[in-house]
């Protein structure tokens, strides 16, 4: 038997995601550029309303959507509490345990500047729309700053 290609596209994607998040981060750990990857797209899912949350997923490579939807519990509860948290404070929450991702900033703007990258611009704006003011601002930061780094 053999498997469905979307599998194999799938999981080149994902090398591709994390191989590019390895190699900003400088140096070779696929196993921390997925925490990275993880801690962000849930600091970014849980200041989402449900709506934008299935928008944005659905853009995303079917592994790393995965990823983005692992753990998610919908709630207006939920939504208001990550709305007053901070989000880099959320991230290294999820970083726990990764000594060498401790720079929660620099692994969040390399992972959105990565987003902004690889989703179309219009995803992007819909989900910069969605966002509380303070991920918003963090966002269009990480951005530039990664692009004035290259």
């Amino acid at each position: 038997m053999t498997k469905p290609a979307v599998i194999d596209t799938t999981v080149q994607k994902t090398h591709e995601w994390l191989g590019e998040i390895t190699q900003r981060l400088g140096f070779n750990n696929e196993r921390a550029a997925y925490a990275a990857l993880r801690a962000t797209l849930h600091a970014l899912r849980d200041r989402l309303p449900p709506e934008a949350v299935a928008h944005f997923g659905a853009e995303l490579p079917m592994l790393i959507r995965g990823l983005y939807y692992e753990g998610w519990h919908p709630s207006a509860e939920r939504l208001r509490s990550s709305h007053d948290e901070d989000f880099l404070d959320s991230v290294r929450r999820e970083l726990t345990g990764h000594h060498e991702l401790q720079d929660a900033g620099r692994v969040v703007r390399i992972v959105l500047a990565i987003l902004d990258d690889r989703l179309g611009p219009n995803q992007v704006e819909h989900v910069l729309a969605a966002l509380p003011k303070d991920a918003r601002v963090l966002w269009r930061e990480a951005v530039q700053e990664e692009s004035d780094r290259q």
